[in-house]
Protein backbone atom coordinates (compact mmCIF):
# COMPACT_ATOMS: atom_id res chain seq x y z
CA UNK A 1 0.00 0.00 0.00
CA UNK A 2 1.44 3.36 -0.95
CA UNK A 3 1.89 5.99 1.73
CA UNK A 4 -0.42 8.99 1.64
CA UNK A 5 1.20 12.14 0.35
CA UNK A 6 0.95 15.05 2.77
CA UNK A 7 -0.44 18.28 1.41
CA UNK A 8 2.29 20.88 0.85
CA UNK A 9 2.58 23.53 3.54
CA UNK A 10 1.65 26.91 2.04
CA UNK A 11 4.25 29.66 2.18
CA UNK A 12 3.51 32.86 4.07
CA UNK A 13 2.92 34.61 0.75
CA UNK A 14 -0.23 32.56 0.21
CA UNK A 15 -1.83 34.87 2.80
CA UNK A 16 -1.66 37.72 0.25
CA UNK A 17 -4.73 36.89 -1.84
CA UNK A 18 -4.68 38.55 -5.25
CA UNK A 19 -1.79 40.86 -4.28
CA UNK A 20 0.97 39.70 -6.63
CA UNK A 21 2.69 43.07 -7.03
CA UNK A 22 2.71 43.80 -3.29
CA UNK A 23 3.87 40.26 -2.52
CA UNK A 24 6.83 40.60 -4.87
CA UNK A 25 7.86 43.92 -3.31
CA UNK A 26 7.71 42.39 0.16
CA UNK A 27 9.64 39.30 -0.98
CA UNK A 28 12.39 41.54 -2.32
CA UNK A 29 12.53 43.52 0.93
CA UNK A 30 12.65 40.35 3.05
CA UNK A 31 15.57 39.19 0.91
CA UNK A 32 17.39 42.45 1.64
CA UNK A 33 16.43 44.49 -1.40
CA UNK A 34 14.65 47.72 -0.41
CA UNK A 35 14.23 47.07 3.30
CA UNK A 36 12.86 49.87 5.50
CA UNK A 37 12.39 50.33 9.26
CA UNK A 38 8.77 51.50 8.88
CA UNK A 39 5.96 50.29 6.59
CA UNK A 40 2.41 51.43 5.94
CA UNK A 41 -0.01 48.82 4.56
CA UNK A 42 -3.14 50.34 3.04
CA UNK A 43 -6.13 48.83 1.29
CA UNK A 44 -9.93 48.60 1.48
CA UNK A 45 -11.59 46.51 4.20
CA UNK A 46 -11.01 42.81 3.62
CA UNK A 47 -8.02 43.29 1.31
CA UNK A 48 -5.77 41.60 3.86
CA UNK A 49 -3.73 44.48 5.28
CA UNK A 50 -2.91 42.78 8.56
CA UNK A 51 -2.42 39.41 6.82
CA UNK A 52 0.14 41.01 4.53
CA UNK A 53 1.96 42.64 7.45
CA UNK A 54 2.08 39.39 9.42
CA UNK A 55 3.23 37.43 6.35
CA UNK A 56 6.02 39.97 5.85
CA UNK A 57 6.94 39.70 9.54
CA UNK A 58 7.16 35.91 9.19
CA UNK A 59 9.37 36.25 6.12
CA UNK A 60 11.72 38.58 7.99
CA UNK A 61 12.05 36.04 10.80
CA UNK A 62 12.18 33.01 8.48
CA UNK A 63 15.02 30.53 9.09
CA UNK A 64 15.40 29.72 5.41
CA UNK A 65 18.09 31.31 3.29
CA UNK A 66 17.68 35.06 2.62
CA UNK A 67 17.14 34.30 -1.07
CA UNK A 68 13.86 32.48 -0.31
CA UNK A 69 12.29 33.87 2.90
CA UNK A 70 8.76 33.03 4.02
CA UNK A 71 8.75 29.23 3.73
CA UNK A 72 5.74 28.87 6.07
CA UNK A 73 6.89 25.69 7.80
CA UNK A 74 10.01 26.58 9.81
CA UNK A 75 9.61 27.26 13.54
CA UNK A 76 9.89 31.04 13.13
CA UNK A 77 7.31 31.24 10.34
CA UNK A 78 4.84 29.09 12.26
CA UNK A 79 5.19 31.02 15.52
CA UNK A 80 4.79 34.38 13.78
CA UNK A 81 1.66 33.22 11.96
CA UNK A 82 0.20 31.77 15.16
CA UNK A 83 0.94 34.95 17.14
CA UNK A 84 3.43 33.38 19.56
CA UNK A 85 6.80 34.66 18.28
CA UNK A 86 8.72 36.46 21.03
CA UNK A 87 9.96 39.23 18.73
CA UNK A 88 6.71 39.98 16.86
CA UNK A 89 4.00 42.01 18.59
CA UNK A 90 0.56 42.42 17.00
CA UNK A 91 -1.57 45.30 18.26
CA UNK A 92 -5.22 45.77 17.35
CA UNK A 93 -8.33 47.11 18.96
CA UNK A 94 -11.94 46.05 18.92
CA UNK A 95 -12.78 49.39 20.55
CA UNK A 96 -13.01 52.83 19.01
CA UNK A 97 -9.37 53.92 19.41
CA UNK A 98 -5.81 52.96 20.27
CA UNK A 99 -4.80 54.87 23.40
CA UNK A 100 -1.54 56.66 24.16
CA UNK A 101 -0.64 54.42 27.13
CA UNK A 102 -0.56 51.36 24.88
CA UNK A 103 1.60 53.11 22.29
CA UNK A 104 4.03 54.34 24.95
CA UNK A 105 4.48 50.75 26.11
CA UNK A 106 5.17 49.71 22.52
CA UNK A 107 7.70 52.50 22.06
CA UNK A 108 9.54 51.47 25.22
CA UNK A 109 9.66 47.82 24.16
CA UNK A 110 10.78 48.78 20.64
CA UNK A 111 14.04 50.12 22.07
CA UNK A 112 14.94 46.72 23.54
CA UNK A 113 17.19 44.20 21.83
CA UNK A 114 15.30 41.34 20.11
CA UNK A 115 15.28 38.01 21.90
CA UNK A 116 16.43 36.17 18.78
CA UNK A 117 18.92 36.99 16.05
CA UNK A 118 16.38 38.59 13.71
CA UNK A 119 14.22 41.68 13.85
CA UNK A 120 11.93 43.03 16.52
CA UNK A 121 8.66 43.71 14.70
CA UNK A 122 5.61 45.66 15.85
CA UNK A 123 2.44 45.34 13.77
CA UNK A 124 -0.21 47.99 14.48
CA UNK A 125 -3.31 46.66 12.75
CA UNK A 126 -5.57 49.68 13.35
CA UNK A 127 -3.26 52.64 12.83
CA UNK A 128 -6.24 54.70 11.67
CA UNK A 129 -7.65 54.46 15.22
CA UNK A 130 -4.61 55.98 16.93
CA UNK A 131 -5.53 58.99 19.04
CA UNK A 132 -3.65 62.26 18.48
CA UNK A 133 -1.57 61.71 21.61
CA UNK A 134 -0.82 58.14 20.53
CA UNK A 135 0.39 59.34 17.13
CA UNK A 136 2.70 61.86 18.78
CA UNK A 137 4.11 59.13 21.02
CA UNK A 138 4.68 56.90 18.00
CA UNK A 139 6.28 59.53 15.78
CA UNK A 140 9.62 59.76 17.60
CA UNK A 141 10.06 55.98 17.57
CA UNK A 142 9.55 55.95 13.79
CA UNK A 143 11.82 58.96 13.28
CA UNK A 144 14.65 57.44 15.33
CA UNK A 145 14.12 53.66 15.26
CA UNK A 146 16.25 51.12 17.06
CA UNK A 147 18.67 49.37 14.66
CA UNK A 148 16.82 46.03 14.59
CA UNK A 149 13.24 47.25 15.02
CA UNK A 150 10.61 47.33 12.24
CA UNK A 151 7.23 49.09 12.55
CA UNK A 152 4.32 47.95 10.37
CA UNK A 153 1.20 50.12 10.38
CA UNK A 154 -2.10 49.13 8.75
CA UNK A 155 -4.84 51.56 7.68
CA UNK A 156 -7.56 51.75 5.00
CA UNK A 157 -5.94 54.68 3.14
CA UNK A 158 -2.88 56.89 3.45
CA UNK A 159 -5.21 59.77 4.38
CA UNK A 160 -6.15 57.87 7.56
CA UNK A 161 -2.59 58.36 8.86
CA UNK A 162 -1.07 61.76 9.62
CA UNK A 163 1.43 63.05 7.01
CA UNK A 164 4.19 63.19 9.63
CA UNK A 165 3.88 59.43 10.11
CA UNK A 166 3.17 58.24 6.58
CA UNK A 167 6.05 60.29 5.13
CA UNK A 168 8.43 58.16 7.18
CA UNK A 169 6.98 54.83 6.04
CA UNK A 170 7.37 52.79 2.89
CA UNK A 171 3.90 52.36 1.38
CA UNK A 172 2.40 49.00 0.42
CA UNK A 173 -0.92 49.41 -1.38
CA UNK A 174 -3.31 46.48 -1.50
CA UNK A 175 -6.40 46.15 -3.67
CA UNK A 176 -9.68 44.28 -3.32
CA UNK A 177 -9.00 40.74 -4.54
CA UNK A 178 -11.19 39.31 -7.29
CA UNK A 179 -13.71 36.54 -6.60
CA UNK A 180 -11.62 33.96 -8.46
CA UNK A 181 -8.59 34.69 -6.27
CA UNK A 182 -10.68 34.51 -3.08
CA UNK A 183 -12.38 31.27 -4.14
CA UNK A 184 -9.03 29.71 -5.03
CA UNK A 185 -7.67 30.72 -1.60
CA UNK A 186 -10.63 29.13 0.20
CA UNK A 187 -10.27 25.88 -1.72
CA UNK A 188 -6.48 25.67 -1.55
CA UNK A 189 -5.84 26.87 2.01
CA UNK A 190 -9.07 26.08 3.87
CA UNK A 191 -10.21 23.03 1.90
CA UNK A 192 -13.64 24.52 1.15
CA UNK A 193 -15.88 22.85 -1.44
CA UNK A 194 -15.41 24.71 -4.76
CA UNK A 195 -19.11 25.56 -5.17
CA UNK A 196 -19.36 26.94 -1.64
CA UNK A 197 -16.06 28.77 -2.10
CA UNK A 198 -17.36 30.46 -5.26
CA UNK A 199 -20.53 31.53 -3.46
CA UNK A 200 -18.62 32.87 -0.44
CA UNK A 201 -16.15 34.72 -2.68
CA UNK A 202 -18.94 36.48 -4.59
CA UNK A 203 -21.02 37.24 -1.50
CA UNK A 204 -18.05 38.67 0.40
CA UNK A 205 -17.30 41.11 -2.46
CA UNK A 206 -13.58 40.54 -2.05
CA UNK A 207 -13.48 40.68 1.77
CA UNK A 208 -11.26 37.74 2.72
CA UNK A 209 -12.29 37.52 6.37
CA UNK A 210 -15.96 37.72 5.44
CA UNK A 211 -15.49 35.04 2.77
CA UNK A 212 -13.95 32.69 5.30
CA UNK A 213 -16.79 33.27 7.75
CA UNK A 214 -19.39 32.61 5.05
CA UNK A 215 -17.60 29.45 3.94
CA UNK A 216 -17.17 28.05 7.45
CA UNK A 217 -20.33 29.05 9.32
CA UNK A 218 -23.87 28.15 8.18
CA UNK A 219 -25.33 30.68 10.67
CA UNK A 220 -23.37 33.49 9.03
CA UNK A 221 -24.68 32.44 5.62
CA UNK A 222 -28.23 32.33 6.98
CA UNK A 223 -27.98 35.84 8.44
CA UNK A 224 -26.72 37.18 5.14
CA UNK A 225 -29.52 35.40 3.23
CA UNK A 226 -32.04 37.11 5.50
CA UNK A 227 -30.54 40.54 4.80
CA UNK A 228 -30.28 40.24 1.00
CA UNK A 229 -33.91 39.02 0.85
CA UNK A 230 -35.16 42.34 2.29
CA UNK A 231 -35.10 44.63 -0.79
CA UNK A 232 -37.57 42.50 -2.78
CA UNK A 233 -39.92 42.45 0.22
CA UNK A 234 -39.87 46.16 1.04
CA UNK A 235 -43.44 46.68 -0.11
CA UNK A 236 -45.02 48.58 2.79
CA UNK A 237 -44.23 50.93 5.63
CA UNK A 238 -44.86 48.10 8.06
CA UNK A 239 -42.32 45.90 6.29
CA UNK A 240 -39.78 48.72 6.38
CA UNK A 241 -40.15 49.14 10.15
CA UNK A 242 -40.02 45.37 10.74
CA UNK A 243 -36.86 44.99 8.67
CA UNK A 244 -35.18 47.90 10.45
CA UNK A 245 -36.02 46.40 13.82
CA UNK A 246 -34.90 42.94 12.74
CA UNK A 247 -31.61 44.22 11.34
CA UNK A 248 -30.82 46.08 14.58
CA UNK A 249 -31.80 43.05 16.66
CA UNK A 250 -29.76 40.54 14.64
CA UNK A 251 -26.72 42.82 14.66
CA UNK A 252 -26.89 43.24 18.42
CA UNK A 253 -27.29 39.50 18.99
CA UNK A 254 -24.36 38.64 16.72
CA UNK A 255 -22.17 41.26 18.40
CA UNK A 256 -23.04 39.91 21.84
CA UNK A 257 -22.15 36.38 20.73
CA UNK A 258 -18.78 37.61 19.53
CA UNK A 259 -17.93 39.58 22.68
CA UNK A 260 -19.77 37.76 25.48
CA UNK A 261 -17.23 35.00 26.10
CA UNK A 262 -14.33 37.45 25.86
CA UNK A 263 -15.97 39.83 28.35
CA UNK A 264 -16.51 37.01 30.84
CA UNK A 265 -12.95 35.75 30.42
CA UNK A 266 -11.48 39.23 30.95
CA UNK A 267 -13.58 39.73 34.08
CA UNK A 268 -12.45 36.36 35.48
CA UNK A 269 -8.81 37.20 34.76
CA UNK A 270 -9.19 40.55 36.51
CA UNK A 271 -10.76 38.90 39.55
CA UNK A 272 -7.93 36.38 39.68
CA UNK A 273 -5.24 39.03 39.29
CA UNK A 274 -6.59 41.01 42.26
CA UNK A 275 -7.26 37.94 44.39
CA UNK A 276 -11.01 38.49 44.53
CA UNK A 277 -11.78 34.79 44.13
CA UNK A 278 -9.21 33.43 46.60
CA UNK A 279 -9.52 36.08 49.31
CA UNK A 280 -13.22 36.79 48.98
CA UNK A 281 -12.70 40.54 49.21
CA UNK A 282 -11.87 43.39 46.86
CA UNK A 283 -8.70 45.44 47.37
CA UNK A 284 -8.83 49.20 46.93
CA UNK A 285 -7.19 49.05 43.49
CA UNK A 286 -9.81 46.64 42.16
CA UNK A 287 -12.65 49.15 41.67
CA UNK A 288 -10.72 51.51 39.30
CA UNK A 289 -9.42 48.51 37.32
CA UNK A 290 -12.94 47.09 37.00
CA UNK A 291 -14.29 50.48 35.92
CA UNK A 292 -11.62 50.76 33.22
CA UNK A 293 -12.32 47.22 32.00
CA UNK A 294 -16.06 47.88 31.87
CA UNK A 295 -15.45 51.05 29.88
CA UNK A 296 -13.27 49.21 27.38
CA UNK A 297 -15.81 46.41 27.02
CA UNK A 298 -18.63 48.86 26.35
CA UNK A 299 -16.53 50.59 23.70
CA UNK A 300 -15.71 47.23 22.12
CA UNK A 301 -19.38 46.16 22.16
CA UNK A 302 -20.40 49.40 20.44
CA UNK A 303 -17.74 49.00 17.79
CA UNK A 304 -18.70 45.37 17.22
CA UNK A 305 -22.37 46.27 16.69
CA UNK A 306 -21.37 48.95 14.19
CA UNK A 307 -19.11 46.49 12.35
CA UNK A 308 -21.91 43.92 12.10
CA UNK A 309 -24.41 46.54 10.90
CA UNK A 310 -21.86 47.82 8.40
CA UNK A 311 -21.50 44.35 6.86
CA UNK A 312 -25.28 44.07 6.58
CA UNK A 313 -25.48 47.45 4.84
CA UNK A 314 -22.85 46.37 2.30
CA UNK A 315 -24.93 43.25 1.66
CA UNK A 316 -27.95 45.47 0.95
CA UNK A 317 -25.85 47.59 -1.39
CA UNK A 318 -24.85 44.44 -3.30
CA UNK A 319 -28.52 43.70 -4.12
CA UNK A 320 -29.15 47.19 -5.53
CA UNK A 321 -25.89 47.04 -7.48
CA UNK A 322 -27.00 43.72 -8.93
CA UNK A 323 -30.34 45.31 -9.87
CA UNK A 324 -28.54 48.12 -11.69
CA UNK A 325 -26.30 45.62 -13.49
CA UNK A 326 -29.26 43.49 -14.53
CA UNK A 327 -31.31 46.48 -15.72
CA UNK A 328 -28.47 47.92 -17.78
CA UNK A 329 -27.27 44.61 -19.21
CA UNK A 330 -23.84 44.75 -17.59
CA UNK A 331 -21.76 41.61 -18.23
CA UNK A 332 -20.63 39.18 -15.57
CA UNK A 333 -22.31 37.18 -12.79
CA UNK A 334 -24.34 38.84 -10.08
CA UNK A 335 -22.98 39.07 -6.56
CA UNK A 336 -26.27 37.52 -5.42
CA UNK A 337 -26.69 35.05 -8.27
CA UNK A 338 -28.54 32.60 -6.02
CA UNK A 339 -31.42 35.11 -5.56
CA UNK A 340 -31.61 36.30 -9.15
CA UNK A 341 -35.42 36.12 -9.03
CA UNK A 342 -35.50 38.59 -6.12
CA UNK A 343 -33.11 40.90 -7.95
CA UNK A 344 -35.36 40.79 -11.00
CA UNK A 345 -38.30 41.72 -8.79
CA UNK A 346 -36.38 44.81 -7.61
CA UNK A 347 -35.59 45.66 -11.26
CA UNK A 348 -39.25 45.33 -12.24
CA UNK A 349 -40.44 47.72 -9.50
CA UNK A 350 -37.78 50.41 -9.88
CA UNK A 351 -35.25 52.02 -12.18
CA UNK A 352 -31.44 52.12 -12.23
CA UNK A 353 -31.60 55.77 -11.15
CA UNK A 354 -33.73 54.93 -8.11
CA UNK A 355 -31.48 52.05 -7.13
CA UNK A 356 -28.45 54.29 -7.41
CA UNK A 357 -30.15 56.73 -5.06
CA UNK A 358 -30.99 53.87 -2.74
CA UNK A 359 -27.30 52.99 -2.53
CA UNK A 360 -26.64 56.61 -1.63
CA UNK A 361 -29.21 56.48 1.19
CA UNK A 362 -27.58 53.35 2.58
CA UNK A 363 -24.24 55.11 2.68
CA UNK A 364 -25.89 58.10 4.35
CA UNK A 365 -27.21 55.82 7.10
CA UNK A 366 -23.75 54.28 7.44
CA UNK A 367 -22.19 57.73 7.83
CA UNK A 368 -24.79 58.76 10.41
CA UNK A 369 -23.97 55.75 12.59
CA UNK A 370 -20.19 55.65 12.17
CA UNK A 371 -19.35 59.36 12.05
CA UNK A 372 -22.22 61.18 13.77
CA UNK A 373 -23.15 58.65 16.48
CA UNK A 374 -26.81 58.43 15.44
CA UNK A 375 -28.48 55.50 17.27
CA UNK A 376 -28.44 52.36 15.14
CA UNK A 377 -32.19 51.71 15.35
CA UNK A 378 -33.07 55.29 14.34
CA UNK A 379 -30.67 55.36 11.41
CA UNK A 380 -31.92 52.00 10.13
CA UNK A 381 -35.60 53.03 10.37
CA UNK A 382 -34.95 56.21 8.40
CA UNK A 383 -32.95 54.27 5.80
CA UNK A 384 -35.57 51.54 5.32
CA UNK A 385 -38.35 54.10 4.80
CA UNK A 386 -36.22 55.87 2.19
CA UNK A 387 -35.52 52.59 0.39
CA UNK A 388 -39.22 51.84 0.32
CA UNK A 389 -40.54 54.93 -1.40
CA UNK A 390 -40.21 55.18 -5.22
CA UNK A 391 -41.36 58.79 -5.12
CA UNK A 392 -38.19 59.66 -3.21
CA UNK A 393 -36.35 59.81 -6.58
CA UNK A 394 -37.25 63.47 -6.85
CA UNK A 395 -35.53 64.47 -3.63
Amino acid sequence: MSAAVAAPVPSVWDQLVGQRRAAQALRDAAAGRGMSHAWLFTGPPGSGRSNAAVAFAAALQCERTPEEPGCGHCHSCRTVLSGSHADVKRVSTSGLSLKVDLVRDLVRSSALTPVGRGWQIIVVEDADRLTEKAVNALLKAIEEPAPRTVWMLCAPTVEDVLPTVRSRCRLVTLTTPGPDDVADFLVRIDGVDPALAAHAARASQGHIGRARALARDPATRQRRSEVVAMPARLTSLGAAMRFASRLAEVSKDEAEQLTGDLDAREKAELDTAYGVVERGRRPREYAPALAELTKEQKSRAKRRVLDVVDRALMDLVSVYRDAIALATGAPGPLVNEEIRADVQAVVASSSPELNLRRIGWIFEAREQMLDFNVPVALALESMMVALLAPEAVGR
